[in-house]
């Protein structure tokens, strides 16, 4: 009966890896026309994992990114590029009536600093279980964000793993 977001999807692979083992109900988000496509033929007859052809982020707008395979981010430099729609996590969340999440997967390339400032900001980080995160490093500034978030994040998760701009997980406080 878990609630998990995979916010990055890319192909699926990650949610199949998870469903299989937990058949929990699972919600992807990819905004890149072609990844969201292909995941939503990949899970069409399973009923539990609903994709969403857009991204969540600190405010809902358009937006460009460069594709560029498990990389592609709307702060890269690739000439492929595509408009995408990015909504307000909190809207998002909101809207569906989630109150509990147990778990947020998020791999998005860049993105996660405004998603995770606005989950803070908003208190809805409070109703996330766990969170799997891949910081990125792609400023100058990446490691300052970083740590700004994870100093945040210790009001009310603590970290289980951490391997820096590669993989780390948080889990809420009791």
């Amino acid at each position: 009966d878990s609630v998990v977001l995979d916010i990055g999807g890319y192909q699926g692979q990650w949610t199949s890896d998870l469903f299989s083992r937990y058949r929990c109900q699972i919600y992807v988000f990819e905004p890149v026309t072609t990844f969201s496509n292909q995941i939503v033929q990949r899970f069409i007859k399973n009923h539990k994992i609903e994709v969403f052809p857009f991204g969540l982020g600190s405010y809902s707008r358009k937006d460009k990114i460069h594709i560029n395979a498990d990389g592609s981010s709307i702060f890269g430099t690739s000439n492929n590029c595509e408009e995408i729609e990015i909504l307000d996590v909190k809207d998002w969340i909101k809207k569906r009536g989630l109150d509990k999440i147990d778990l947020m997967k998020i791999n998005i390339e860049g993105g996660e600093y405004e998603l995770l400032d606005r989950l803070i900001d908003t208190h809805l980080i409070k109703t996330i279980g766990n969170i799997q995160v891949q910081f990125h490093d792609f400023t100058k500034f990446s490691s300052s964000k970083m740590e700004s978030i994870q100093k945040k994040l210790k009001n009310t998760h603590k970290p289980t793993y951490q391997y820096k701009f590669v993989w780390e997980n948080w889990t809420r406080l009791v």
